[in-house]
């Protein structure tokens, strides 16, 4: 009975690991992304040439993209 009773705190302590480590995850995820944000807003105001140049780019990739 304590070999069965082990198992089941364990795979319940396994679960809630699984989840607050998922959340942890996410959590940073969502942190880099928004610094990613940032950098690529804070690079645009630094470098706008660049950033207009990015976007005539980007603008005509999608033009001549077929759906």
């Amino acid at each position: 009975m304590s070999r069965e009773t082990d198992r089941e705190t364990s795979r319940a302590t396994d679960r809630e690991t699984d989840q607050s480590s998922d959340a942890a995850r996410r959590r940073r995820r969502a942190q880099f992304l928004r610094e990613l944000t940032e950098a690529r807003e804070l690079r645009d105001r630094v470098q706008p040439r660049r950033a207009k140049a990015a976007r005539l780019r980007h603008a005509m990739r999608m033009r001549t993209f077929r759906w």
